[in-house]
């Protein structure tokens, strides 16, 4: 599909491609098919000049746009892989994950380089937290350029000319997951897999020629422009979002159900076919997206592992009256069968390839405690210690160590169940015996404002349940214990 994309670009290059949107929710054109063709042609001609090429590794810290896809076609047409680095993971964390993919490149856009000195406090408060520069390596900047930014990567180099596009199967790309910061974890999709998900979303979403489709995720982008629909990328104030919505009357609609949430306390109306995912959507917010105009509404279950691996429309999971969470029949090609304990095991043409570092296993194992009735897909809660805010992944072991400083005994990460179905995350630390708890609060200051978009809505000082013949910190009791906590209106 990347390569049809590439082709149907350069067609219809006058057509527009990615579209945003103004405070007022009118529409602009933010790139054409020629301008994507044309800016992911000289980006691969850049990185090539730069000694990229077939196996490497590029690491990518760019916004969502037309620049991050034009960088991802070009490392597609090199036949590199592409390690997708998140600014707002911290820089612990971000220093493992490049320490286990080593990228021979970084490239990074204006705002992802804003913490290595120019704008370091205006990058806080936008929770982006990169290592410096010189802790990345060699780094380019992709796109307009500010003070303390790395070179630009399309300098001085539209003169080489690069290789005929690679066309065989191979890693395509990295995206961390989990582990901790000593052990990060990452996920490789190749060629063949990422182009199986991919196809798997043109046939649930059918986007039609000409007609916008909103949304913001590659699974998103890519499909919809092979098929000729331009892509409206959501604005990010809930108010404006509404006012594009209403202009914009997309066919189809991806948003996230916190975004769902917000935008429709804004009195948003959908029109075609929504779609939401990448945190649990309840029969009762689909039904509220049909009650604001949509045609149909749709929870997907996808994990980076597989996406998309199921899908389910309001009604029949507003039916499904069983107990569980029903999130759908396993969509083409994607087999699903539980395990020895109960959880679920998911393959198919989509499913990654291996973890970076370990053998390939072609069953993904999901985490999810579920069973698998009449051929639909139905969870029955969630057996990783991973917590969900705003749609976010948020993993415990990433963060609990850099917790650990001088008078912590012990320190974990729970989840707290919120009234609208999201969680919200507690740092439970438990002092040392004669530590003061001010001076605690003082020395967890630094390790808090490394975890950026992972930082704790409060931080509980109590002592932390144990459970077990070894006496290991009880995550379940100690959830109970910052639930009743923040019950009664604590923070710290």
């Amino acid at each position: 599909m990347l390569d049809s994309l590439t082709h149907s670009l350069r067609v219809h290059a006058g057509r527009p491609a990615v579209l945003g949107t103004t405070r007022t929710g009118a529409t602009r054109v933010k790139a054409t098919c020629g301008d994507l063709a044309d800016l992911a042609g000289r980006y691969a001609v850049a990185l090539h000049a730069r000694g990229v090429g077939r196996g490497g590794t590029v690491g990518v810290a760019v916004r969502p746009g037309p620049r991050a896809l034009a960088v991802l076609l070009a490392v597609h047409r090199l036949g590199a892989r592409a390690a997708v680095l998140d600014p707002g993971a911290g820089p612990d964390v971000l220093r493992a994950r490049l320490a286990l993919a080593r990228p021979g490149l970084v490239l990074a856009d204006a705002t992802a380089q804003a913490v290595a000195g120019w704008a370091r406090p205006l990058a806080r408060r936008a929770h982006l937290a990169l290592p410096d520069l010189a802790e990345l390596g060699p780094v380019v900047t992709v796109g307009p350029r500010l003070p303390g930014c790395a070179p630009a990567l399309d300098g001085a180099m539209r003169a080489v000319v690069p290789p005929r596009p690679v066309d065989e199967d191979a890693d395509a790309v990295i995206v961390f997951t989990s582990g901790t910061t000593s052990r990060p974890r990452a996920v490789v999709h190749t060629r063949s897999s990422l182009a199986a998900g991919m196809t798997t979303v043109a046939g649930l979403v059918r986007p039609e020629p000409g007609q916008p489709v909103l949304g913001g995720t590659f699974f998103v982008l890519v499909p919809s422009l092979a098929s000729g629909a331009p892509v409206a990328l959501p604005a990010r104030a809930p108010r404006v979002l509404a006012r594009q919505l209403r202009r914009l009357a997309p066919q189809a609609t991806y948003l996230t159900p916190p975004q769902l949430r917000a935008v429709l306390a804004e009195g948003a109306r959908f029109t075609g076919r929504v779609w939401t995912g990448s945190a649990p959507a309840s029969a009762g917010l689909l039904a509220r997206v049909k009650e604001a105009g949509a045609e149909e509404a749709w929870g997907v279950y996808a994990l980076t592992e597989l996406f998309p691996a199921a899908a389910v429309e309001q009604a029949d999971k507003a039916a499904h009256t069983g107990p569980g969470d029903l999130v759908g029949a396993p969509l083409p090609g994607v087999v699903a069968k539980t395990g020895s304990s109960g959880e679920l095991l998911l393959t198919g043409p989509a499913a990654r390839h291996r973890y970076l570092g370990e053998e390939p296993d072609p069953w993904v194992a999901t985490g999810d405690r579920a069973r698998v009735d009449d051929g639909r897909i139905v969870l029955e809660g969630r057996g990783k210690d991973m917590v969900l805010r705003h749609a976010e992944n948020i993993y415990p072991g990433l963060y609990e160590p850099a917790l650990h400083v001088p008078g912590v005994e012990l320190a974990l990460l729970v989840g707290v169940p919120a009234d609208d179905g999201d969680e919200r995350l507690v740092a439970v630390v438990q002092p040392g015996r004669g530590t003061g708890r001010a001076a605690l609060r003082a020395a967890l200051d630094g390790p808090l404002s490394r975890m950026g978009s992972a930082r704790p809505d409060a931080v509980l000082f109590a002592e932390i349940p144990l459970s077990g013949r070894s006496r290991k910190p009880d995550r379940a009791a100690t959830a109970r214990l910052a639930a009743r906590h923040l019950a009664q209106g604590g923070r710290r």
